[in-house]
């Protein structure tokens, strides 16, 4: 949601052995690009909510937060300032259904060959980059350092 001209998105890596599911998206500014499942948080809603909510709905997947990357703050493709709170996950339900008109295309890909993807297929490069990064290197942080319910 925008505020103040910052917008807030939740991102999520859903993590199966070494490999990870990313998403084609079809939506203004990231036609045909590659992307972690993501999306704005709504007004008054939990961080931690709106990033299980973002997977089920480019998804179909319902998952279990395991873990942060961190937070990311940086300029949009849309020239909007971002500030990206991201998630790694694991699917605990659902199925592959992939929102229609928005979502074109999923695969699974080995984390590491996430660095072999041209820039010009990411949706925000420099963003998916340093993600990736924490997650080869184990720079990954407890999901309690966003509160102390259960996740």
């Amino acid at each position: 949601m925008p505020q103040n001209g910052i917008v807030l998105v939740v991102s999520v890596s859903i993590i199966n052995g070494d490999e990870v599911l990313i998403i084609k998206e079809n939506k203004p500014f990231a036609i045909n690009k590659w992307n972690f499942p993501s999306g704005r948080i709504e007004s008054k809603e939990d961080i931690l909510d709106a990033a299980c909510r973002e997977v089920k709905e480019e998804t179909g997947f319902d998952v279990k937060l395991t873990s942060t990357t961190g937070v990311y703050n940086f300029i949009s493709s849309s020239n909007d300032q971002v500030i990206l709170f991201h998630f790694t996950a694991e699917i605990i339900g659902g199925s592959l259904r992939l929102e229609e008109d928005v979502i074109i295309d999923s695969k699974w890909i080995k984390v590491s060959e996430l660095m072999n993807i041209d820039n010009n297929q990411l949706r925000d490069p420099s963003v998916i980059r340093q993600i990736v990064d924490r997650i080869v290197n184990q720079k990954i942080h407890p999901i309690t350092i966003f509160n102390d319910r259960l996740v």
